[in-house]
């Protein structure tokens, strides 16, 4: 009993290595200089089948009485009639990877004839080769007549030789033969063509794997950008405002300007500390779980009271009202409420004249499988800006109400102001049951 060593195994691995590089080089050569295989097969098949007969020509094939019946069983051809016979099966060769079927066509016709006259050729295995050929590399609807014209071809020899074989021995080698060389030509296209699926897939997996990489990096800039408008758009409105304000008050009343110099610290504490949160996620921890960025819990529904305390300190006057179980919202919705909400009081006190006593009305109704968010403000009836332009809070309002499945307008409120009212959809994917 012989054992397989490591050894042994590791020394396999080289060879088959370089036995594969070997056969990738040949099939690069024979890309680029196909004629060159072409050329060779013909040489080679000259070479072992047809220069025998030639050099043989005229002289017995043997002593005996079965080589003396063997020669009267076949015609002899004349030495320039062989030569054209053997020109006739082999050159064809040449373009069996080009028109398979024309090269089989024209073998078979030699083949046919010769075998008529009643001569045997060993250059007759062009036949089997070119078969082999149109199975390999032709059209498989072809193949039925091929094999009907191979049949009939091998009928035919198996009755000339039936003077020293069989036929029915002659027929089953033959056909044998045709067999061998026809289920050869279906093995190596079926691995070919599977190859070349799996070729053809990891190439295609390459382009979505890039693309899903593409989309994802899209989508998390898209967020990362909407997460920091919201949070410098809506505090440096606060600021700015409240700079105003605390600028306008320092004569009159010096404790209202330092009422809002403290509200601007805090407000700008806070932003600094959302955006450092947003940023953080963007960079991957240095010294593991514990060297990554401190997070804070996302803002939701009960950071709305906050949110409007710092609106009604910039000087707006904000109505609070909720309906319905804000707390059984996840929270997931309850950011995108925040987010919502924030960005419409953004545009308030960027477009409202603080001095005119605008009042904001904000109420959110949980109705059903509905989530009615609406901010309405009595100052002037549109912002200010370009026609027909939206800005980006606007868009980004609505991307965030379509992850819900909801909808965002915006325009001039009945009686004067103007209102942003968005619609979640809360209904469960795929439906309750």
């Amino acid at each position: 009993m012989t054992s397989v060593t490591i050894d042994d195994i590791s020394g396999t691995v080289p060879l088959v290595a370089r036995l594969s590089r070997g056969g990738q080089r040949l099939r690069q050569a024979d890309r680029a200089h196909p004629w060159v295989l072409d050329t060779g097969v013909v040489v080679l098949v000259f070479l072992m089948f047809c220069l025998p007969d030639l050099i043989h020509h005229g002289d017995g094939d043997g002593d005996g009485d079965r080589a003396r019946h063997f020669r009267l069983a076949f015609t002899q051809l004349p030495l320039a009639a062989m030569l054209a016979v053997q020109t006739g099966l082999v050159l064809p060769l040449l373009w069996r990877r080009r028109r398979p079927e024309a090269a089989f066509g024209v073998i078979a016709a030699v083949f046919v004839v010769q075998w008529a006259l009643g001569a045997a050729l060993r250059a007759d295995v062009a036949l089997f080769i070119a078969l082999y050929s149109l199975t390999l590399h032709g059209r498989l609807r072809r193949l039925p007549w091929a094999c009907g014209v191979m049949a009939g071809a091998m009928a035919l020899v198996a009755v000339r030789v039936s003077a020293v074989v069989s036929v029915w021995d002659a027929l089953f080698f033959l056909l044998s033969t045709a067999t061998a060389a026809l289920a050869l030509g279906l093995m190596v296209r079926i691995r070919r063509a599977q190859l070349a699926g799996l070729r053809e897939r990891a190439a295609q997996l390459e382009i979505e794997r890039d693309q899903r990489s593409r989309l994802a990096t899209a989508t998390e800039r898209t967020r990362v950008a909407r997460e920091m408008h919201d949070i410098v758009g809506h505090n440096l409105s606060v600021i700015i405002t409240l700079a105003d304000a605390g600028a306008y008050a320092t004569d009159t009343a010096p404790e209202r300007g330092k009422e809002a110099l403290q509200i601007i610290g805090d407000t700008g504490r806070q932003a600094l500390g959302e955006l450092r949160r947003v940023l953080g996620v963007l960079r991957e921890p240095a010294d593991g779980p514990t060297g990554g960025p401190e997070l804070s819990p996302q803002p939701g529904i009960a950071d709305l009271d906050a949110l409007c305390a710092k609106v009604r300190a910039a000087g707006l006057e904000v109505v609070y009202r909720t309906s319905g179980d804000m707390d059984a919202l996840d929270g997931g919705v309850q950011l995108t409420v925040y987010r919502i909400v924030q960005e419409a009081l953004t545009n308030t006190l960027k477009h409202a004249d603080t001095d005119a006593g605008t009042r904001v009305h904000l109420a959110i109704l949980a109705e059903g499988g509905r989530l009615t968010i609406r901010v309405r403000d009595t100052g002037r009836t549109a912002p200010a800006g370009p026609p027909n332009e939206e800005g980006h809070g606007l868009v980004g309002m609505r991307e965030r109400a379509a992850l819900y499945g909801g909808t965002v307008s915006a325009g001039p409120a009945r009686g004067g102001g103007w209102q942003v009212e968005a619609v979640l959809d809360l209904t469960p994917q795929g439906g309750a049951r």
